[in-house]
């Protein structure tokens, strides 16, 4: 069976010149050494560095009062492995994944390395640029993958512009045997309203509610 490099393509945004390496980047050690060939694992350690590289110095850029310590710690949030997975999941890049004896039982972090290398693969076929775009617009930090986790993102939004944080207000409503919580939230001067089942998602989507009512502009 052809490895299905167009439709890879159209995921990641990015046609390859050397399509071997995006079929190199799927490949998992246990189909390497069912079939022969290159195994992924090189272009692991390759990607974590390039990863590495263009989170950090997107934030940099961003948070120019943060310190090494805050910078440290937002970087460790996006490249840990449950963001890695979410952005691998996303685009539905896990179906393409060479491996010997199925995918039933695919590991989370078989999935979530697969970003490294997929980023390795664009790296080397062509350069950083290609690659920082990738990161940027396209997967980890998207505004698809920010809307995930709403109060971070707004919370992201207001300090990279030198604001203070969100500040979150939440009543209960309705009976007790089937609350329901009104939550508004005031960043940057503006408000937004969101309602829910729980206090933590009525916050959710009140930020969500701001980031697309006011973040845009």
């Amino acid at each position: 069976m052809k490895f299905p490099c167009a439709k890879i393509e159209e995921k990641l945004g990015y046609t390859f010149q050397n399509k071997s390496l995006l079929e190199e980047a799927f490949t998992h050690s246990s189909y390497a050494n069912a079939h022969g060939g290159k195994d992924n694992e090189r272009m692991e350690y390759l990607g974590d560095s390039v990863l590495q590289l263009v989170v950090t110095r997107w934030q940099y850029d961003t948070f120019p009062k943060a310190t090494e310590g805050e910078l440290t710690k937002l970087r460790q949030k996006l490249v840990c492995e449950d963001a890695l997975y979410a952005a691998v999941s996303a685009l539905g890049l896990e179906e393409h994944l060479l491996l010997s004896g199925g995918k039933d039982n695919i590991g989370k972090k078989t999935v979530s390395s697969l970003f490294e290398t997929v980023l390795a693969a664009i790296y080397l076929d062509g350069g950083y640029e290609n690659a920082e775009r990738f990161v940027l617009s396209r997967a980890l930090l998207s505004k698809t993958q920010a809307q995930k986790n709403p109060k971070g993102a707004l919370q992201e939004y207001v300090q990279e512009r030198g604001n203070a944080l969100p500040v979150y207000e939440t009543k209960k409503t309705g009976k007790d045997n089937a609350p329901q919580f009104s939550a508004t939230v005031t960043a940057m001067k503006k408000t937004a309203e969101g309602l829910g089942g729980s206090k933590k998602t009525a916050e959710q989507n009140a930020a969500n509610a701001w980031l697309e009512r006011y973040a845009k502009h």
